[in-house]
Parts: structure tokens; C-alpha cells; sequence
């Protein structure tokens, strides 16, 4: 197995010492160099560098730069997706994003981590684990997504979070671990809707 294939595997693997995983990094950094540095009325042609780089977008999003990612290509975002400025992205695993998902200045996104065995953390190994955000999400300001975590549709997670498990659809959740604070129902709809 590749370090690439034993990390979309979720076993340990060697980031660092993998010619093909450096350059490749090394490729995106240079895409992100130029979107970050692309005027920020040059909205085409900083799209068409994101395009380039992610492994999937569609027709409408929007990513305010700076953002930060690993690789790029294991990044999908949907329809009508909005990023504030420094979103970072650290995706040695997949990172899969819905439609209609809004996320706020300062979140992180992680797939990596690593082991809690000192001889082997200081080898230099690590684990990538998928995140999962369903359609209609919106993450604060500062949130973070650790590896492994699906938000489920509708889901809101609140400012400064820190999310170390799964969220289920229509929850608000926040909180350092994130908790579920309590289900996204029909009367906050009803609260915003004109009269």
C-alpha cells in the first residue's frame, strides 16, 4: 500500500518520508499561494484556481481567502457553499461538504491526528479519519471539526466549538467537547419568517 491508500484506510501512515505525498503537498501550497494572493476582485480566476485544486466543486461557491489545505483533491464542497476567511482544510482523508453549507471565519476542518503511543507519534506517524458535512450546515466562527465527524443535515454548531463526534441532523450543538445543545425545531423557523 501507498502512505496515500493506508491513509484513506485509516491506518497509520507516514506523511513525511513519502516522496509522492510531499510533492503533492507541495503542489497544493503553491495553488494556495496564488488564490491567496489573487485580488479579491479577480473572483474568477480565483475560482478556476479552487476548481483546479479541490477534487470536486459546484457551479456557485465561494471561499474567502486566506484558506489552507493539504492536498486539495481529497476536499468535495457542494452548491451554494460559502467559506469565510481563514478556513483551513487538513485533508489526508476525504472531506466531504453538501449544499448550502456556511462557514464562519477561523474553523478548522481535521482528518489528521495522531497516535497517543510516544514512540510512534514521534516516528512521525499519523491517521487520517473522513469528515462528513451534510447539506444545510452552518459552523461558527472558530469552530473545530475533528477527524472522523459527520454533521448531520441542518445541523448548526455554535462559535468556538470543538467537535469530537458526530452531530445528528437538525441539532445545535457547541461546547468544548460539542454537545448537543438541543434540536433545530419548526418555532425557530417560525421566528424569522416574515409576517
Amino acid at each position: 500500500m501507498t502512505e496515500m491508500e493506508k491513509a484513506l484506510a485509516g491506518l497509520l501512515y507516514d506523511a513525511n518520508n513519502d516522496a509522492g505525498l510531499i510533492e503533492q503537498r507541495h503542489a497544493a501550497k503553491d495553488a494556495l499561494f496564488e488564490f491567496n494572493s489573487t485580488p479579491p476582485r479577480q473572483l474568477e480566476k480565483r475560482r478556476e484556481i479552487l476548481r483546479k485544486l479541490l477534487g470536486k466543486t459546484a457551479g456557485a461557491f465561494h471561499i474567502e481567502a486566506p484558506f489552507n489545505c493539504d492536498y486539495g483533491y481529497n476536499i468535495e464542497i457542494g452548491e451554494n457553499f460559502y467559506a469565510n476567511v481563514n478556513l483551513c482544510i487538513l485533508d489526508c482523508a476525504k472531506v466531504t461538504i453538501g449544499n448550502n453549507v456556511f462557514v464562519a471565519p477561523n474553523v478548522h476542518i481535521c482528518c489528521a491526528g495522531h497516535p497517543l503511543d510516544i514512540e510512534r507519534r514521534n516516528k512521525g506517524l499519523e491517521y487520517a479519519y473522513p469528515v462528513t458535512i451534510e447539506d444545510d450546515v452552518w459552523i461558527g466562527a472558530g469552530a473545530q471539526i475533528l477527524p472522523g465527524v459527520t454533521i448531520g443535515r441542518g445541523s448548526v454548531i455554535a462559535a468556538g466549538a470543538i467537535v469530537i463526534r458526530d452531530v445528528p441532523p437538525m441539532s445545535l450543538a457547541g461546547g468544548n467537547p460539542a454537545r448537543i445543545i438541543r434540536t433545530i425545531t419548526e418555532a425557530d423557523v417560525a421566528k424569522y419568517r416574515e409576517a
